[in-house]
């Protein structure tokens, strides 16, 4: 079983990393440094390496020193074979660490053991859900939009989107995508909550805006949603 260190981690990086790609996506996120600008597909096939021997340990000693390197222990905690309990304690470290929406959002979609264990994420998620940061309310919301909108959890995901009053910018902007992903799997039953909410006002706007972006939404649809704004 090899071990990959931080040494290794970093000249990978830096064999990786494109000078174009990472002013493009300084852009993107403004204030996050130092970023390296190394492309997604090129850090999932890292962590993919990384999950494979002694996950455990590299996340133990990860190095923090870019962007790049939080994300990829957020990846790998997504591609390692284990449950939620043997995971947990890394993974609250990893959403600690989180300081954007691209981590957050890549991570999300890498980390399904709501798909695995959709209970017991569920109760793991409340702390995050209910938590004054931003970016931990974020990963909350991002796991539930992209698990969570089914039969079985909506009336719930559309009560936890509800009851969220942050005002950061990425917390409201994750509500209204939400919401959105919400009625486009479930347009019935989401109508009734587009009616009736304690959503702000610029919130519920973006929410609606996100919904009448969606391909899958008709134009008929379209032209309904846009007249609910506030």
């Amino acid at each position: 079983m090899r071990t990959y260190d931080n040494t290794w981690i970093r000249e990978q990086l830096e064999q990786l990393k494109e000078p174009e790609y990472q002013a493009f996506t300084a852009r993107l996120l403004p204030g996050v440094e130092p970023i390296l600008g190394v492309r997604l597909p090129e850090l999932r096939k890292i962590a993919k390496k990384l999950a494979k021997d002694s996950w455990q340990e590299y996340l133990v000693q990860a190095s923090n020193d870019s962007m790049e390197e939080i994300m990829l222990q957020g990846m790998t905690l997504g591609y390692a074979r284990g449950t939620l309990q043997e995971k947990e304690c890394y993974l609250r470290k990893f959403i600690s660490k989180i300081d954007n929406w691209s981590v957050c959002d890549s991570c999300c979609a890498t980390i399904k053991l709501a798909k695995e264990q959709p209970q017991e994420m569920w109760e793991f998620l409340q702390e995050y859900l209910h938590s004054e940061k931003e970016f931990e309310i974020r990963f909350g919301l991002v796991q539930l939009l992209n698990y969570y909108v089914n039969k079985e959890y909506l009336a719930r995901v559309l009560k936890e989107i509800d009851s969220i009053s942050n005002k950061a910018y990425y917390v409201q902007m994750a509500q209204a995508w939400a919401v959105s992903i919400c009625y486009r799997e479930f347009p019935e039953e989401t109508e009734p909550f587009l009616k009736q909410n304690h959503l702000d006002d610029f919130t519920y706007n973006k929410a609606l805006q996100k919904i009448t972006e969606s391909l899958k939404i008709s134009k008929a649809k379209k032209e309904y949603i846009r007249s609910l704004k506030r």
